[in-house]
């Protein structure tokens, strides 16, 4: 049976950093690229990083219930996962791992229930996750508010996952998911 692995957290918390590690450690994993109205960033490639597809694409492919997942995640830009990319995946031969919001990931567990491994990637502190954010310089005073209110949201979705990662220690943490995934796609 093919397996997905959603790894999910507040913006800052590690996940990218996380899933971009499993990635070049096992070779069965394949990368879910979600699909966004948002616009790239300069380091952002399309088709590798994200599908960027325009607001109104987007809503079509809503309303033919090609998302398996999809939110409004800030006004007007919206993030969702197409049934194609996991099909694309799994026909590929490979489990899937996903990089994507907790609203998402209870979305696929709920339509994937006995494939899905939901992990919440942990920051140590709220103002450990601001910092972190605010180092990125991709935020301006008014974007970062508003990621910090979702990030007080998103932090209640922690006891709805199966596993919780904590991210206090880069080097730690990455080993720990490490373990994670291995035991997930390798039972014994």
């Amino acid at each position: 049976m093919k397996k997905l692995l959603v790894f999910a957290a507040p913006s800052g918390a590690g996940k990218t950093t996380i899933v971009r590690h499993l990635l070049t450690v096992f070779d069965q994993l394949a990368f879910s690229i979600s699909a966004t109205t948002r616009a790239p960033r300069p380091y952002e490639t399309p088709g590798k990083d994200y599908y960027f597809i325009h607001r109104e694409a987007f809503q079509q492919l809503i309303d033919q219930d090609a998302f398996v997942e999809w939110e409004e995640v800030y006004e007007g830009m919206f993030y969702g996962t197409l049934r194609t990319e996991i099909e694309r995946l799994w026909a590929a031969g490979k489990h899937i791992i996903f990089d994507i919001d907790v609203k998402g990931a209870m979305n696929i567990k709920q339509s994937y229930p006995e494939q899905t491994l939901c992990v919440f990637v942990k920051p140590p502190s709220v103002e450990a996750l601001r910092k972190r954010l605010e180092e990125r310089l991709t935020e301006n005073p008014e974007t970062l508010n508003r990621r910090m209110a979702r990030v007080m949201e998103e932090l209640n979705y922690e006891n709805r996952f199966d596993v919780v990662l904590m991210n206090d220690d880069l080097t730690k943490a990455l080993a720990e998911a490490e373990a994670i995934v291995k035991r997930y796609i390798n039972p014994r």
